[in-house]
């Protein structure tokens, strides 16, 4: 019996180098894959140090627009405190403060402050707040407010912000005009500038409750002191050397709009307000 030949299979000529060009494609994808995530990495970490830089830069030219460079000695940025979380300053998380000094006496801190009450969300201020309880100043670091009405709380669209300068609780009624109080409203959006005036009203009412506390950049006494709730603006809590001097009536005030944290003052409570931009 003859034996037939065993029959090659069917292969075509060029596929075992249509099977190589695969493998050397994917070796290059993984290679160029491989170059680029370290050209990214060496990119990042060469850059990281300039982008801090840059933040800070940027961080503390805003601190010095409230707080001037000649009326303090340190580093801003340098002198930062923790924050705990505050109904009073509208904080949910713990946040950062910030001291001026002069000569190693605090001149000034600087709170952040964040208030719901805005016509299109919430308003993150920051208030300079000098040692003797007046207002340094004021400027509007976010919001969503309505350009060309609401945004006039930025120092760079108007000149508002600086209805604050200079001012304590009992220098002013801490209302809108159209509220019966002080300061003026924006033609046409109410709800905005009621809204700041209201915070920078919290964040004083904060700072005398504090004074103490924040001139130390004391981050522990404050966080106790959030802890057993006790949030007043009786100079009874503080020395009496070290309590800013406000008169019977602006004491009187304070007492009544809030005695602990998280009580809203009344006179920032508004049934009925249909103001709207």
């Amino acid at each position: 019996m003859s034996q037939t030949p065993d029959t090659p299979p069917n292969v075509p000529e060029n596929a075992h180098g249509f099977g190589h060009n695969i493998r050397r494609a994917a070796l290059g994808l993984a290679v160029f894959a491989i170059v680029t995530a370290g050209v990214v990495a060496v990119t990042q970490i060469t850059t990281a140090d300039t982008i801090v830089e840059n933040e800070r830069a940027a961080q503390s030219a805003a601190l010095a627009e409230i707080i001037p460079p000649s009326l303090h000695d340190n580093s801003l940025l340098d002198d930062a405190f923790a924050l705990p979380p505050s109904q009073v300053l509208g904080l949910e998380t713990a946040d950062t403060g910030w001291r001026a000094t002069q000569d190693g006496k605090t001149v000034a801190v600087l709170l952040p402050v964040v208030t719901g009450k805005g016509y299109s969300g919430d308003i993150r201020l920051l208030v300079g707040i000098r040692a003797d309880g007046s207002v340094a100043g004021v400027r509007a670091v976010k919001h969503s407010e309505t350009p060309g009405l609401g945004d006039k709380i930025e120092a760079r669209k108007s000149g508002w912000i600086h209805e604050f300068d200079d001012q304590t609780l009992s220098s002013m009624d801490w209302k809108v005009q159209k509220d019966g109080g002080d300061f003026d409203q924006f033609t046409g959006a109410t709800i905005t500038p009621r809204a700041v005036v209201g915070a920078v009203r919290q964040a004083l009412i904060y700072f005398m409750a504090h004074r103490t506390a924040l001139l130390a950049g004391d981050s522990e006494t404050l966080t106790a002191t959030r802890r057993v709730r006790q949030e007043t603006l009786s100079p009874a809590a503080e020395s009496p050397s070290e309590s800013a001097p406000e008169s019977a009536a602006g004491s009187t005030s304070a007492q009544s709009s809030t005695s602990a944290e998280g009580n809203t003052p009344s006179s920032l409570q508004h049934s009925g307000d249909n103001a709207h931009e």
